[in-house]
This record gives C-alpha cells, structure tokens and sequence, in this order.
C-alpha cells in the first residue's frame, strides 16, 4: 500500500456528502480490500474516530477487511434464488473450490462469497464473477464458470446473454426506493430522478434495465452536456465518485438494493454505466439501441 496514495485518494473527496463511503469505495476498487493502515490514514486525516471508520467498514457487505483473490463469486441468497435452489449453487462452489464462504482458494485466484438480494430476483438465482451477473445459473453451470473465470471472465459462455438485466436502487443518503411503477421503459419499472442543466430543472426515468441507456425527460438537453442528478425526495445531490473510463466525465452513485453501486455517467448522451460489487466495476457493454431518447 502507498500512503501517497491513500493521501489523494482522501484529498478528491474533502468536503463532500457522504464522503467516508465514497473514500472506502475507492481504497477498495485499488487493493480490492480495506487494509488496516489505509483505514488508520482516513480516521487521522477526516478527524473521525477508528471505531467509527470500522463500524462503517463492517456495516456494509460491499467492503472486506481481509485480501480477496484475484476474482470474486458472489452467489446470491436472497429469498428469490434460495427458493431457486441457491443454497445447492454454493454447495456446489463449495466442493469445487474446497473452500467455504468469505474463504480464498490457496492459489489466492478465487474469493467465494453469498450476498443478499442483489434485486435481480427474476432472473435467479444469480452468480456475480468479477461483477459480471450470470442468470438462471444451475449446478451443471459451476465448474464452467470457475474453469473460464481463472481464464478470464470474458471468454465465459454460459448459452445466454447476461448482459441485460433489470436492477433496482435506492437513494445512497435516505435509501428511499427510487423505482417508478408507473412509468415503464424497456417493459421495467424506471429509476426516477431529478436532474437540473443549463438553467432547466426537471424529473428524468432512466431504463433499469442494465446495458440500455433509454430516458425520458422534461427537457431537451444537448449531447455532452454536464448534468447534475439528486434524489427526487430527500434533494440530496448525487456527487461523482469515480470517472467514466469513456468520457471522462464524473459518475454518480446509486445503491443497488441489496448490495452493489450502480454508476451513471453525468455527461448527458454518454450512457456509459457500471456496476460495482465488492470492489470490483463491471462497465456496461452498449446495446443497439445506445443513445437513443424516448419523447417526454
């Protein structure tokens, strides 16, 4: 670990909301893990206290206090996969790794983890390799995933696309639901939020469906346009916590209910999304229809 580091690191997020989960997250996307002197520099420089440091660290299932292997599982056992049998998906990890759950192979390549709901629960039960979901994953499906995660995950073929799915969120500073019902885009309830650009405040639905970038919005708004996202009911805004590795622009997060960090890309016709599980981002692969705007 380099202090110098861990010191920037600290430095690009001062004064912001919630700036304490934001330092944490991206210790943990460097080391994949929270080490215990990285922890020591954040309680001295923000003027906390390291038990509250800790109890943050400890709260959160996102973050890890121990080294992980060079790839994270992650099965899900939220009600919907464990009546899908997904407490037979962990055993089955169980016995091909030798490891139980929170354990590391002896090779450090593999980390095998269970969540909680990672509200996907239609498509369960659900496997996250590196935070890539794979859907509807069977017992027959699990020495084909560890055989091709330890060669790359992008080489795995498990005869379906995983790359759309719906996801569900939540405001990261009150957690109200911010899923809306009652407008649909891409068949799936929409995430509704407030956006305010070039003088013009308004409400925006983007798709929930991961890999599409379809909205609906009050305004006409320019591509490349910087906009600001807040949640449409405490007005907290979304600040950017990490950089679009498309554009350059800041991303903003939302908490996946359940677990995990849904990153949006401020700059407006970008579309650029990301999930981020554990530590680890699993940028979105763009769809045909990337880019395109429904009326308001």
């Amino acid at each position: 670990m380099k202090p110098q580091d861990i010191e920037q690191i600290i430095d690009n997020h001062q004064g912001e909301l919630g700036a304490l989960i934001s330092i944490l997250e991206e210790v943990q996307t460097e080391y994949h893990y929270l080490p215990e002197e990285a922890l020591r520099m954040i309680a001295g420089r923000t003027g906390r206290s390291l038990v509250d440091i800790y109890g943050v660290a400890t709260f959160y299932k996102t973050f890890s206090l121990k080294p992980r292997g060079k790839h994270l599982v992650s099965v899900c056992l939220g009600t919907a996969c464990h009546v899908r049998s997904a407490p037979g998906i962990v055993e089955e990890f169980t016995q091909q790794l030798g490891i139980s759950p929170g354990e590391t192979t002896r090779d450090n390549e593999l980390t095998l983890e269970t969540v909680n709901c990672l509200g996907t629960c239609a498509l369960g039960p659900i496997v996250v390799v590196d935070g890539r979901y794979f859907s509807n994953v069977k017992r027959s499906d699990v020495k084909k995933i560890i055989q091709k995660t330890r060669t790359g995950t992008d080489k795995l073929d498990t005869g379906r696309d995983e790359r759309l799915f719906p996801v569900e969120v939540c405001c990261p500073y009150c957690n109200h639901d911010l899923m809306d019902s009652t407008t649909l885009i891409d068949t799936y309830p929409s995430i509704a939020l407030g956006y305010s650009s070039n003088m013009k405040q308004g409400r925006v639905n983007l798709s929930s469906l991961y890999g599409s970038d379809l909205r609906q919005t009050e305004h006409d708004t320019p591509p490349d346009t910087p906009v600001r996202f807040y949640c449409p009911h405490c007005q907290a805004q979304f600040l950017g916590t990490s950089i679009c590795i498309e554009c350059g622009s800041p991303m903003v997060s939302l908490q996946i209910q359940g677990g995990g960090t849904l990153l949006i890309c401020t700059s407006w016709g970008c579309g650029s999304n990301t999930i981020s599980l554990n530590g680890f981002a699993s940028p979105v692969i763009r769809q045909q229809h990337a880019g395109i705007s429904l009326p308001g």
